[in-house]
């Protein structure tokens, strides 16, 4: 897997301004042949470094205004199936593998609390979960975003 270059850099950061600029136009905004741009975009989506657009969507506007994270511990014996248990749990919009206390931190949407606590219990059935921890997140200072890191690795 090919490391994103200053050129793709330049194409990611132009696509973020403009999520809906096709192709043509990316190419004339950055000097680059159409030809260039789809080639790299194309290969930025087949390698996984452009993810998925649904990650744009604010779970909100979808009635889960709630954000916990909520650290898993889990039976090593169980390990995988237990991963494959939690990712079933819609609510469940990212799983992260970690070091520390926990063997898991999910990222965990939810209508309000009593909708957590459904969520929550639902997490503790997974065969192999042992334990949780949850915190509410009240408030997102700095959603996140790569586009200060896009703009250094691209260069003046």
């Amino acid at each position: 897997m090919r490391n994103v270059d200053a050129v793709d850099a330049r194409i990611l950061l132009a696509l973020d301004a403009d999520p809906q600029a096709t192709t043509v136009a990316l190419a004339d905004r950055l000097g680059l042949a159409r030809n260039t741009v789809q080639s790299r975009l194309r290969r930025l989506e087949e390698s996984g470094h452009l993810k998925e657009p649904s990650r744009r969507v604010d779970p909100a506007a979808l009635g889960y205004p709630l954000l916990a994270l909520i650290t898993l511990s889990i039976s090593q014996r169980v390990g995988e199936p237990t991963r494959e248990g939690v990712l079933r749990i819609p609510e469940v919009v990212e799983l992260l593998v970690t070091t520390g206390d926990a063997d898991l931190l999910a990222r965990v949407v939810a209508r309000d609390t009593t909708d957590l606590h459904r969520i929550t219990n639902h997490l503790l059935e997974v065969p192999g979960v042992v334990r949780s921890n949850t915190t509410i997140v009240l408030s997102e200072l700095q959603p996140l975003s790569v586009r200060p890191l896009l703009r250094r690795h691209a260069g003046p």
